[in-house]
């Protein structure tokens, strides 16, 4: 009888999936699940509904539209990337878009940025990445085989962005720049000047800039977006990501786009092509009745989108007032944008991760450990606020208790 070989086996799985880890802001409510009476400040899903005009044009439409139950043109529906290019003409200061040739419609953003990266980059190029920035961002460099490069974020002047900081870390090997604007998880809004200090790094060592613009709708107190797809500079080496996802509250529908030069829609389109076919047809019918119904702001898209925006303003104001009341265990920057805020806790002994998983099972209250977010994002913790007032008020009210039990610096045990 042959003995079984106690050498060590080499892996089944690829090194390219073997490095990455499920993101943190997937791994906590699953680990809530099993928690009897947990609320949640943890992934970014809006309380609200998707609007009733866009439920009850696609059951209509299942009625009396056959075309809803098979594939879609592998670049998503023409009618829809007209839509498409129209709101990007319309919201971030592109003079003509070909909806046709520069449109992808995607699986939601995460898969427009996924592809885009996969089709970009090689073995070993760098990414930058001005952190915290989103945790998948993160893993999805990682499973193109690149090498994440954090550049942080002035933490102390409101999470700005440094542009000398950027050029210092640019080498031989750097490729891509990868922006999360406005960002997921600090809540800041590049300004204008920012922005245009970052196209000039870019275009000036060549590197390609691809922007998660998945907030773009969300900013607060009038604070006005800015694209960077508003820099002429930037047009032939840039790649913007979105979704109508948080725009329409239809996280489930996972439908979003890319817009780029057409040559690489058509590179990314056959990485789309090999992984997802099309983004499901009914979510693209979907996303079309969302935008032929926000053509004026007298238009029922235009409304949903302005009620959206004024609830998360009031939920993030009242976030930012109980987090005050935490001063002795907690500072945070005022988020000006999206729905997350990022305090820094002050006890430092403990790392976010199993600070979270003690808030977790001992509050039964859901965060997102800040170092998901990148190194800078350690001895921080991601709330969302964009859970229904009530299970906000429940969950900052068993955070700060939990705070005060355990003192402003927590046992480790």
């Amino acid at each position: 009888m042959s003995k079984v070989s106690s050498l060590p086996q080499p892996s089944p799985v690829a090194r390219r999936v073997a490095q990455i880890r499920l993101s943190a802001i997937k791994e906590m409510p699953l680990l809530a699940k099993d928690i009897e009476g947990c609320v949640s400040l943890g992934q970014g899903i809006p309380s609200s509904p998707t609007p009733a005009f866009i439920r009850e044009g696609i059951i209509e439409a299942l009625r009396s539209n056959d075309a809803l139950g098979k594939y879609t043109l592998q670049p998503g529906l023409p009618e829809l990337r007209e839509e498409i290019a129209r709101l990007v003409e319309r919201e971030k200061g592109v003079a003509k878009v070909d909806g046709q040739r520069e449109v992808l419609v995607t699986c939601g953003a995460m898969e427009a940025l996924a592809i885009t990266l996969t089709t970009l980059v090689e073995r070993g190029d760098e990414v930058l990445l001005p952190t915290p920035t989103y945790a998948s961002h993160i893993e999805q460099i990682l499973f193109a085989e690149g090498t994440p490069v954090f550049v942080p974020l002035r933490e102390e002047e409101g999470f700005r962005f440094d542009s000398e900081a950027l050029e210092k870390a640019i080498t031989p090997r750097s490729k891509v720049l990868l922006l999360c604007h406005p960002s997921n998880p600090v809540g800041c809004v590049y300004s204008e000047e920012e922005l245009r200090a970052i196209a000039e790094v870019a275009s000036k060592h060549g590197l390609w800039v691809i922007a998660d613009e998945s907030y773009d709708f969300l900013t607060f107190d009038g604070l006005p977006f800015t694209s960077v797809a508003a820099f002429e500079a930037l047009r032939e080496r840039l790649i913007v990501c979105s979704t109508f996802s948080k725009r329409f509250c239809m996280t489930g529908w996972r439908v979003g786009y890319l817009y780029a030069p057409a040559w690489l829609v058509t590179e990314t389109a056959k990485v789309h092509d090999a992984f997802a076919i099309c983004a499901p047809a009914i979510s693209q019918y979907a996303a079309l009745i969302a935008l032929q119904a926000s053509h004026s702001p007298e238009g029922e898209g235009s409304r949903a989108l302005a009620e959206l925006v004024a609830t998360l303003q009031s939920r993030r104001d009242r976030t930012c007032a109980r987090l005050r009341e935490m001063s002795d265990v907690l500072s945070f920057v005022p988020p000006q944008g999206a729905y997350y805020v990022f305090p820094r806790i002050h006890d430092t002994r403990l790392a976010s991760e199993p600070l979270a998983h003690r808030i977790l099972r001992e509050a039964r209250v859901i965060t997102i450990p800040g170092a998901a977010f990148g190194p800078s994002g350690e001895h921080h913790l991601r709330l969302s606020y964009g859970a229904a007032d009530a299970e906000i008020d429940e969950a900052l009210t068993r955070l700060e208790q939990w705070f005060r039990k355990n003192g402003s610096r927590p046992a480790l045990g």
